[in-house]
């Protein structure tokens, strides 16, 4: 979405550190800041439960508990993160925001009446106490809420009050946690899990607000978004398999011979979880530096070269707008990747020195994961950029491909070395990154040698409204929306007129 380019590119154009510190700031936080909370959180729940008292199955019970909402809450919203995305992008392109606020709500719901029901099954079942089902349930609601506001909060450029909600969620998660677990009389784990949750409602709640004040109240259905689902089908799985490509390999692990049975059906790989929770951390620098670089330099030249094909201009100017285009786009991925291997080899450097003696417990077993999963994961995020780049070409069927890759080699080959010897823990990660981003960097180069022949050649003569199996229900409830919006309105009028009589 170009929202968050605009506001970012006012904000580099401004000269100074501060500036440059808030735009990496903002973008920071829009685009890593739950995700980041949650690693924060992870890590501060370890140490606040360990220093009231709880013992170590407790601690690492509440670790699955949370671990297990976070993956389960995203990959709910994978199936509708990228088509909700292209929805709120197409209706701001065309200026119908009364209608971004409708498909909040209804994309919103949707995701719970699936989602709780399907978590709460689970967690009656789970074996766990009746409290830690109902935090969890309600951790796993308020998760699926915050990550579809994600979605919504690139599009507005209200960036102080989102900074300052990520860091009072912060605060708010970390000083109750340790209140309730050091100085009420509250269990340690259920104090800690009260905190997490307070500090995720408050981001929740802000947010909303955020969202409510700056678009106008809805109009139509909030269904509406459903048309995008039929419209873009490649965009709904193609999140789903990343989801699962990047973290399949965490589930396959708990099923190890490493594998921990927390209790009841809560597992976990303590070897494994802790170096990937970390080794994750090592992304984040490619994640920001995707939008505050590649979407400031690269978007500009890319609205330029295509509003040429619409504006009338000339065969030389389109072909010097695609030259400066695809110079600036290589020119950012290679800087991407420059950064990324930076940042990689700082990780590895920084937590070959720190991580053993850090508390946490690391072996030289749990070095070496934390090594290659640092190593997948800078394949990873620089694939996952190049395959956000196929989508800005509306190259859906490659960018699918790319994900179908990248999942299968990241599943299939760890659950190949997971009955290995320690020494191949991580690899299958690690050579489903590479194939992600080798993947996606081929078809991305092939893409864009006949770039012109797809912009031109490769459209369809007439434009053919796709319909499937959402579009019949959307037309349904749109027609039964004007309808009741017409009867409102004359009994209205009706009522005025005899008023006034």
């Amino acid at each position: 979405m170009a929202g968050i380019g605009f506001e970012l590119k006012k904000l580099f154009a401004k000269k100074g550190l501060f500036a440059s510190i808030k735009a990496y700031g903002y973008a920071g936080v829009i685009c890593a800041g739950p995700m980041l909370l949650g690693v924060i959180l992870l890590l501060g729940a370890r140490f606040i439960t360990g220093y009231a008292g709880a013992s170590g199955h407790e601690r690492e019970l509440l670790n699955s508990m949370l671990t297990y909402a976070l993956l389960a809450s995203l990959t709910l919203t994978s199936l509708f993160s990228m088509a909700t995305t292209r929805a709120i992008a197409d209706l701001y392109y065309l200026k119908q925001l009364e209608r971004i606020m409708p498909t909040f709500y209804g994309s919103t719901a949707v995701m719970l009446v699936i989602g709780v029901p399907g978590y709460g099954i689970f967690l009656l079942f789970s074996g766990v106490s009746f409290i830690y089902k109902v935090l969890s349930l309600v951790y796993f609601a308020v998760l699926i809420v915050v990550w579809t506001e994600i979605n919504y909060l690139t599009a507005i450029k209200n960036y102080k009050e989102i900074l300052a909600t990520f860091f009072i969620s912060l605060l708010c998660a970390l000083l109750l946690g340790a209140l309730f677990s050091l100085r009420l009389d509250i269990e340690p784990i259920t104090g800690m899990f009260i905190g997490i949750i307070i500090g995720y409602g408050i981001m929740m709640v802000r947010y909303f607000i955020v969202i409510y004040r700056y678009f106008p109240e809805g109009k139509g259905t909030c269904m509406h978004f459903l048309r995008w689902f039929d419209n873009y089908p490649q965009l709904t799985v193609i999140g789903f398999f990343i989801t699962i490509g990047l973290f399949g390999h965490l589930v396959i692990m708990w099923g190890s011979r490493i594998g921990v049975q927390v209790q009841g059906l809560f597992y976990g790989a303590p070897v494994y979880d802790i170096p990937a929770l970390l080794a994750f951390l090592s992304i984040l620098i490619t994640t920001v530096n995707f939008v505050t670089s590649v979407e400031v330099r690269f978007y500009p030249c890319y609205r330029d070269y295509f509003s040429l094909f619409n504006d009338k201009g000339s065969l030389e100017d389109i072909e010097d707008a695609e030259k400066n285009m695809l110079v600036v786009l290589r020119e950012e991925l290679i800087y991407l990747a420059q950064k990324q291997v930076f940042t990689t080899v700082f990780f590895i450097i920084l937590g070959t020195l720190l991580l053993p003696v850090s508390g946490l417990g690391f072996t030289r077993e749990m070095l070496g994961i934390y090594r290659v999963l640092c190593v997948g994961y800078a394949f990873y995020a620089i694939g996952n950029s190049i395959m956000l780049i196929q989508l800005y070409f509306a190259d859906n069927k490659n960018a699918l491909k790319s994900a179908i890759h990248f999942m299968i080699c990241s599943v299939v080959l760890t659950f190949i070395f997971k009955d290995m010897s320690a020494a191949f823990y991580g690899f299958g990660f690690l050579i489903g990154g590479a194939v992600y981003f080798l993947s996606a960097l081929i078809k991305l180069n092939s893409y864009l040698k006949k770039i012109k022949y797809h912009v031109l050649s490769c459209q369809p003569v007439f434009k053919a409204e796709t319909r499937g199996i959402f579009t019949p229900l959307c037309d349904w409830l749109e027609a039964r929306y004007i309808r009741n919006a017409q009867k409102s309105k004359y009994s209205t009028n009706t009522y005025y007129g005899e008023f006034k009589i």
